[in-house]
């Protein structure tokens, strides 16, 4: 049974109230909710969906969570040999870690790179507008340079182009087209993971460089690698966020 709350009180789902406490996105949070580390008034919750009002105490791993009123959006230039993770057992360097250290609330990435791809990466903790990015209703285009170890056939963008079935799976760029000899532009819409290596590696291809150079209306622009930048209000605007950067 869902819990009440005092009269005149909507709530608000669990895993939407741990994305704007800056833990993780939705999604995130509702794996966090499933391995049963949220607590609620001193009950372990392992279910989303139940509301929480104000006054309630909501626990992360035993550490009580608040929300954070104050919203950061950040665009990173990340270089290859990072992860995007907030942790990694193996020691690699963290991405996150390239952050502005003089922001004190937790930021985690919209969507990953993978260890060896580079370019422009979101952090922020506003976990919906995190979760509305991530969604494949979003239609935010990303577009991505790639440089090949040998020759790309005039098939490979064609196929992409087209849609290709790799593996059981289905992989369709909304533009792809050769640049040079060893080198195209593609532009995705979903962004499977590893999407454009899969393809590669289907054609016998391997990427010895693959860039994101744009998100939506926000591009990489000349901003250094490993550098990071806020997004301005209108590229803001552009993808949803809060304009001034504080929750009502």
């Amino acid at each position: 049974m869902e819990k009440k709350g005092p009269a005149g009180q909507k709530g608000q789902r669990l895993q939407l109230y741990l994305a704007r406490t800056g833990v993780a996105s939705r999604r995130g949070a509702e794996v966090f909710i499933a391995c049963g580390r949220v607590s609620v008034n001193g009950r372990v919750i392992d279910e989303p969906g139940i509301k929480v009002f104000e006054g309630d105490e909501v626990f992360l791993d035993g550490k009580k969570l608040t929300l954070e009123n104050r919203l950061h959006y950040l665009a990173l230039n990340k270089p290859a040999g990072f992860i995007c993770s907030s942790s990694d057992p193996q020691g690699r360097p963290l991405a996150g870690d390239l952050l502005d250290e003089g922001i004190k609330e937790r930021l985690y990435s919209v969507g990953r790179l993978d260890l060896l791809s580079c370019g422009l990466i979101f952090y922020t903790n506003d976990g919906e507008f995190a979760a509305r990015l991530a969604h494949p209703a979003s239609e935010i285009e990303k577009e991505y340079i790639v440089e090949a170890s040998a020759a790309i056939p005039q098939d490979v963008p064609d196929a992409f182009s087209r849609g290709i079935t790799v593996e059981g799976v289905r992989y369709k760029a909304r533009r792809a087209e050769l640049t040079g000899l060893k080198t195209m532009r593609l532009v995705l819409v979903e962004g499977k993971n590893r999407e454009i290596r899969r393809v590669f590696s289907y054609f016998h291809l391997h990427p010895l460089l693959l860039r994101r150079v744009r998100i939506g209306d926000v591009e990489l622009g000349n901003l250094r690698e490993g550098a990071s930048r806020p997004l301005t209000e209108k590229e803001l605007a552009a993808l949803g966020g809060v304009k001034n950067g504080h929750r009502d």
